[in-house]
């Protein structure tokens, strides 16, 4: 039978892995589960693990795991040698491009968020204007990753058809 799995957590791509920890914890509140640690290709099960994802080859990275108030786990991984992307938005080509975290003052978070080194990509807009308060924004962090803010449930934004005239 299928049914509707929960959400385990994300895995997110830095150039500084305590900057983003800072970030996150800072701006968005999530708490550190753990630390900042060091993972090297060897034979121990992590770095078999890490074979089988990342090839032969990759050396060792730095991650940290952080949990959001809902317990979703965000791992946040600097690879050796990692870059900022030139164009972090090509929204036309496949993969994860944003992820959505929920709060009631959209427009403070955003501020937030421009306050710690990210960007915000767009002025704050509303779902349904002048009828329900849904309100959302594209920001990014300090590295380029994309966050989008809504001020309701994803639930609630949706289910009256948000794109209807």
């Amino acid at each position: 039978m299928t049914y509707p799995r929960t959400f385990s957590h994300i895995g997110l791509s830095v150039t500084n892995l305590e900057q983003a920890v800072d970030f996150y914890t800072n701006v968005l509140g999530w708490y550190v589960i753990m630390p900042p640690t060091e993972i090297k290709a060897d034979d121990s099960a992590i770095g078999v693990m890490c074979n089988d994802v990342f090839g032969q080859g990759w050396g060792s990275f730095r991650i940290a795991h952080l949990a959001t108030g809902d317990k979703i786990g965000v791992e946040i991984f600097e690879f050796r040698n990692s870059e900022q992307r030139e164009n972090n938005f090509e929204y036309w080509k496949t993969g994860v491009f944003h992820f959505c975290v929920q709060d009631p003052d959209v427009e403070g978070l955003a501020a937030k968020i421009v306050e710690n080194g990210g960007k915000q990509r767009m002025p704050v807009r509303e779902y349904y204007p002048g009828d329900k308060p849904y309100r959302m924004v594209y920001c990014e962090d300090p590295f380029g990753n994309l966050i989008e803010i809504y001020s309701h449930s994803y639930e609630l934004t949706y289910s009256a058809g948000a794109y209807q005239e």
